[in-house]
């Protein structure tokens, strides 16, 4: 099988099944029906790509996008990634920063913004602040952007045709040369580039500035807002609402009261 063949297969497997359940089924049974040599091809083309993702920038992009700085997260990203197909794949890899061009990320940034309100109440010197964000979306696991189960389609086809244990899987794609990055936190093995402070605004700016100009409402808040957002998760896609009441009186230390986190029931 050559390159050609492995994304055949992984776009097909898209075309032909309604969800990932049903897409990790459709693999299985297709390579189940090639020979030996056919499934480590597979197996080996499918690590090559991973590994070609496994860059600090990209870890950066999943941290960003997805919401986890798992290592493991991380690989599921990258799984993703692949199962998105040829072109959205090369598109990326190269340039982590043009995974805002992707439709599916497009909604994930879409998700991940809050719908924020402040209102601030003055009596004296005594004022009262209400600050309220809220999600209206849900994000729905077929879109979440993780794919663990993608990465294991070959282990039950190798097993049923060899007999064999998957340990040996991956010692037919070492004998070719191939040496899968992940899990890259190991003593010997670690993303490709440059480490660097993912907190870091201006190097995120610099490195990934598309993807850093999605991410810019988060500083457009005030100060007192952006001290009520640490109360929100930043990328939590759930349907809630947070309300934080503040009360202050000039002079002395501003406290905190009331501070909720409510399901959100539009209406």
């Amino acid at each position: 099988m050559d390159v050609d063949g492995f994304w055949d297969l992984v776009e097909r497997s898209a075309e032909e099944t309604r969800d990932k359940g049903e897409r990790v089924k459709w693999l299985k049974e297709h390579l189940s029906g090639l020979s030996a040599e056919e499934i480590v091809d597979y197996h080996t083309w499918f690590t090559i790509h991973r590994n070609r993702a496994c860059t600090w920038d990209m870890y950066a992009v999943c941290y960003y996008v997805a919401g986890f700085g798992s290592s493991d997260g991380f690989e599921y990203f990258v799984d993703w990634l692949i199962s998105l197909g040829r072109e959205a794949f090369e598109k990326v890899v190269d340039c982590p920063d043009r995974i805002v061009e992707l439709p599916e990320v497009q909604r994930l940034i879409e998700l991940a913004r809050a719908f924020v309100h402040r209102r601030i109440s003055t009596s004296g010197d005594i004022w009262l602040g209400r600050f309220t964000q809220t999600r209206l979306h849900t994000l729905l696991e077929e879109e979440y952007p993780q794919y663990e189960l993608f990465a294991y389609v070959t282990f039950d086809p190798y097993r049923q045709v060899t007999g064999e244990d998957t340990e040996h899987l991956g010692d037919a794609v070492r004998a070719r040369g191939v040496d899968s990055k992940f899990p890259f936190v190991t003593y010997y093995v670690e993303c490709d580039g440059e480490p660097w402070d993912w907190s870091d605004r201006e190097e995120f700016a610099r490195r990934l500035p598309r993807l850093a100009s999605h991410y810019e409402f988060i500083e457009d808040l005030d100060e007192r807002s952006r001290r009520y957002a640490t109360w929100w998760p930043e990328r939590t896609f759930w349907r809630e609402r947070i309300r934080a009441w503040v009360f202050h009186r000039e002079g002395t230390t501003i406290t905190w009261r009331d501070i909720s986190r409510l399901r959100y029931v539009p209406g």
